[in-house]
């Protein structure tokens, strides 16, 4: 069967941008013989996680870039906190990680027995992508505008209740931030993953929470749950339509969950500057940015020197929070 016009004019598109990429890279890069076997992609979320999912977008094109197998395996557990601990420890020279930020940057701050340190075990590779938060509430939420709903919960004080997917979590770190930004005082509820935390404001037990965009604008949309405003410093093209935090009466707001390449700190620099190279021309390739977009993700695709920066940034921004709100990892 033929393939459809459309889609063989985006498999020529791609496949013409790394092979641009390939003849572009400096000798030094394109020269280094790896891979020399099969390349790992560890994730620490189940199969069909959103981390999963971008692992495994990216597996294919990186696969036919290296001319060499690519796999992703998931190791799954602390929030993915082991499989960051497992790449920090590889030595095969053929395993990197696909993370979130937590694992990154604050890991070690929020449990400081940790047995891998983000600052100084992990080689930084390419930032994928960056998502804002959005703060939401019970469609029944008090208040015409966010002022007037930030006002109602700054009066009901820790009647309110937030829900997070766990102790440690960007949500929950944003939340806390946002209650010494506001003065709004909800109790904190840990909930088991983000569905849980949305089904239990549909449910009633929960007054508000910042959820990923995807799945809090399926809600929206539905009319079930009341958009405040997203965690970015502008509007975000995820979700336009939504006010931001500073347009919600809350400037100098600006939070972000992001996914990220790294390797162990161990891995050859010449390796680590080719995969840096890769990942970053690989994601910003019109293909993937459609599809990642889809999974949620803005589509940033930096070099390992971008990276390392947004970990300093990020880590000095909730670290902040973390030391001032005392949040310990449970």
């Amino acid at each position: 069967m033929k393939l459809p016009r459309l889609r063989r004019a985006a498999m020529v598109i791609a496949l013409a941008t790394l092979s641009t990429w390939a003849l572009a890279q400096p000798a030094s890069i394109a020269s280094v013989a790896w891979p020399t076997r099969t390349v790992r992609i560890i994730v620490g979320f189940p199969a069909g996680s959103s981390p999963d999912l971008t692992a495994r977008t990216l597996a294919d094109p990186l696969s036919r870039a290296l001319g060499q197998t690519v796999i992703v395996e998931n190791k799954v557990g602390a929030g993915g906190n082991i499989a960051a601990d497992y790449v920090a420890k590889a030595t095969d020279d053929h395993t990197i990680g696909l993370m979130i930020n937590g694992n990154m940057t604050i890991a070690k701050l929020l449990n400081p027995k940790l047995n891998y340190d983000p600052l100084t075990d992990l080689t930084p590779i390419s930032l994928i992508g960056v998502s804002p938060l959005v703060l939401t509430a019970p469609i029944s939420a008090p208040g015409a505008n966010a002022q007037e709903f930030l006002a109602a919960a700054r009066k009901a004080g820790d009647k309110w209740s937030y829900g997070t997917p766990g102790v440690g979590t960007v949500g929950h770190i944003g939340m806390e931030w946002l209650k010494r930004k506001t003065g709004i005082n909800p109790v904190h509820v840990p909930y088991p993953g983000y569905p849980q935390v949305a089904n239990g404001m549909l449910g009633g037990q929960l007054q508000l929470a910042m959820l990923p965009p995807a799945l809090a604008l399926a809600q929206i949309r539905a009319g079930k749950l009341r958009a405040i405003g997203v965690t970015s410093s502008g509007r975000s093209t995820l979700v336009p339509e939504l006010p931001s935090m500073s347009e919600a009466g809350v400037p100098g707001f600006s939070l972000e969950i992001w996914n990220a390449i790294a390797a162990p700190k161990s891995l050859p620099k010449p390796i680590a500057l080719k995969l840096s190279a890769l990942f970053s021309e690989i994601a910003r390739t019109p293909e993937m940015r459609q599809k990642l977009f889809q999974q949620g993700w803005q589509v940033v695709g930096t070099s390992a020197e971008g990276l390392a920066n947004r970990i300093k940034l990020d880590t000095a921004l909730l670290g902040g929070v973390i030391a001032a709100q005392a949040i310990k990892a449970e």
